[in-house]
């Protein structure tokens, strides 16, 4: 990609309304433009990494065995009444009438429409154990939106469904659900703590936060060190293995700052191990049994023929909220440094001289073999002053850059730079090439 001719607008300045590191980078470096209060375009950059983001969470909940489909954003009211939450969820529903005077709301989440499309194909306890998932644009309509995307109203949001026979079983599913998501953060870079939490609306009696450690993180989080430097989980999903996942991981103390036990920190923790830092939600899962199922009548016939509740679980996953949560836990004063799995660009090339021929030559060169290794590739072939050449790639963040001059080029030597350490190494363009493609 060219970046003469791509839609990168950066801003010198982040507005004076922006608070947060995260939500003055994403305005700064072109990857939101906000169009209403807590709600935003995402731009081109911005796009690309909501996408590589999105694509690592399908890509574990696939490989912990939930099955995609895809919601509507508009559901029925009397959906929400059956279960009883449609008077008693708030002011952060945005509800509907259509031109016909039917009852419509905004989805903030999708429990009464999975339970209704769930009870309305599946019959059988043959069919269980399933789950269901979708990533959806949501909204809820905040009091106070704020800290740009960390605290929207509209939001991308991956949210799945199980369904069991019991609840034995309907913990396992919880269990495969809780091993997933530390392998999904793991993934884009975060060091994520599963922390026991308050169910709130959603309702049940298990459910635990997924809390990203960062400095400038939204409240005060306790938890055992060890927890942080716990590898991921990995994909085995049978019954035992995540069993002993869950039972290692809770086994540690963890808890929010509404959570918090002083006394059973210090009772429970070694003292060399008592970590006390800032947080950001990314993920929450509920285990909530029949809360939605009874009231909804969903049933499936048991191996006694007698229809049975079936025992449910949802499992969020904040998808947009995600890209803050990375560059509050990745940024340096110039600005954005993505993980390699979820960065816009592999790689920027930057022609330090745009109308040397030669250099030229030697960019377009680079670009066609890195894209051929397939790498993707920024391609900074502007007339900007080198300066601003590389205040841009630092504050978009793009983990290599690929710098080629006429002085270094007459010296048959190119320069690489790593973002996330500013190392930086003169060798040959074949030797760089090598080391990105390897």
């Amino acid at each position: 990609m060219r970046l003469s001719r791509y839609f990168l607008p950066i801003l010198k300045e982040a507005p004076s309304d922006a608070q947060i590191v995260s939500h003055q980078l994403m305005l700064r470096a072109g990857l939101i433009k906000q169009e209403a209060a807590g709600i935003y375009a995402w731009l081109p950059l911005g796009l690309r990494v909501l996408r590589k983001i999105e694509q690592i969470v399908r890509e574990e909940q696939v490989r912990a065995g939930a099955v995609e489909l895809l919601m509507p954003t508009l559901q029925l009211a009397d959906l929400w009444r059956e279960s009883g939450r449609y008077d008693a969820y708030g002011p952060e529903m945005l509800r509907i009438t259509d031109r016909h005077e039917r009852e419509l709301l905004y989805g903030p989440t999708n429990e009464e429409m999975i339970t209704d499309i769930f009870r309305g194909f599946v019959k059988s306890y043959k069919s269980l154990p399933l789950n269901l998932f979708h990533i959806q644009w949501k909204f809820r309509d905040e009091r106070r939106p704020r800290f740009g995307v960390m605290r929207g109203r509209e939001f991308l949001m991956k949210d799945a469904y199980s369904f069991d026979i019991d609840e034995a079983s309907a913990r396992v599913a919880y269990n495969r659900m809780f091993t997933a998501y530390l392998n999904t953060f793991a993934r884009m870079g975060l060091k994520a703590v599963p922390m026991r939490a308050d169910t709130g609306p959603i309702g049940g009696d298990l459910s635990h936060e997924f809390i990203v450690l960062a400095e400038t993180g939204e409240s005060e989080v306790f938890c055992d060190r060890q927890l942080v430097e716990m590898p991921a989980p990995g994909d085995d999903f049978s019954p035992e293995a995540v069993q002993a996942v869950f039972d290692q991981r809770t086994a540690l103390y963890a808890a929010t700052e509404e959570m918090h036990d002083a006394a059973a920190f210090e009772t429970q923790t070694a003292e060399v191990d008592r970590l006390t830092a800032r947080g950001i939600e990314v993920g929450h899962i509920f285990y909530f049994g029949t809360k939605y199922s009874a009231p909804m009548k969903a049933k499936v016939a048991g191996p006694d023929g007698v229809d049975t509740e079936v025992h449910m679980g949802s499992y969020g996953v904040g998808v947009s909220r995600l890209l803050g949560a990375i560059i509050e836990a990745s940024h340096d004063e110039n600005g954005i440094i993505w993980p390699d799995a979820v960065a816009p660009f592999d790689v920027v090339v930057i022609n330090l001289r745009a109308n040397d021929e030669a250099v030229s030559a030697a960019c377009e060169d680079a670009v066609v073999r890195l894209e051929a290794a397939g790498k993707d590739v920024l391609y900074d072939d502007t007339d900007e002053r080198p300066g601003g050449k590389f205040a841009t790639a630092d504050l978009i963040g793009v983990p290599w850059q690929l710098t080629i001059g006429p002085k270094g080029l007459a010296d048959g030597v190119v320069e690489l730079k790593r973002r996330a350490t500013g190392e930086k190494l003169s060798v040959s363009l074949d030797d760089a090439l090598a080391k990105l493609t390897a």
